[in-house]
Parts: structure tokens; sequence; C-alpha cells
């Protein structure tokens, strides 16, 4: 069912907000710290292993894979509340931290693209003519 798929996502997210609050607490900061960064990693992981052991029935997937494709509206919404101008005048650390996390990032594709294993390539694109 679709609605295991949202289950599983919504388990991801709780356990992600969890994870960021309590990181926001250790580094004595008020505010919830990469909770929905982990809520996802949560999910490409929780979702990889399920394929693996033939725990996600492909209508189950539907539901991970609606709220997925929202996934960058949300983080882009969020990302619009956030005070820039505020975070850079209060120092260097805001620099540091997004240059860390870009950097981090984009160390962290190439791991997480060998996750699915090797496939076909898709095959090429054929344009219709109207």
């Amino acid at each position: 069912m679709i609605i295991f798929g949202v289950a599983a996502l919504a388990a991801c997210h709780l356990a992600g907000v969890i994870l960021g609050d309590l990181l926001g607490s250790l580094l004595g900061v008020q505010s919830n710290v990469g909770g929905v960064g982990f809520a996802m990693l949560l999910l490409i992981f929780a979702t990889d292993w399920m394929r693996r052991t033939g725990r996600l029935p492909a209508i189950s997937e539907q539901g991970i894979l609606f709220w997925s494709a929202m996934y960058i509206p949300i983080v882009v919404a969020m990302a619009a509340q956030q005070n820039v101008v505020a975070a850079l005048a209060g120092g260097p650390i805001a620099i540091i931290a997004g240059v860390g996390a870009t950097v981090a990032c984009m160390a962290l594709v190439p791991v997480v693209a060998r996750i699915g294993g090797q496939d076909e390539p898709l095959p090429p694109l054929t344009v219709q003519e109207a």
C-alpha cells in the first residue's frame, strides 16, 4: 500500500528531527541542526535496505517517491525563511559551515551513487515530432 511508503518517510522524518535536535543541543544551539538532511539520509538507507531484502513492494515505493519529489521544493521553502544576512554578520563560522557542508556533500555523491549497484544505462532520448 502507498500509505506504508508514507509511513516509512514519516518515521525517517521523526528520527531526523530527533537527531537534529540532539545535535543542536550538543552544539549548544537552541535549534534543530540538519534534521531534514538526516531524515533524507535515513530514508535513502532504509529504502535501499528494504529493496535489497525484498521488503519494499512497488506500490509502497510510490508513496516514498511522491514525497521524495516534494523534498526539493520543501527545502527551498525552508531556506527562504532563513536570515542569511544575519548569519553572515555573525562571523565567519557561517561561511565555514556552508563551505564544509558543500564539500562534504560533494564528497558523498560517489558514495551514494554506488548504493544502487550497476544497472544498464538509460536509453538515449528520442525527440518526437508534433
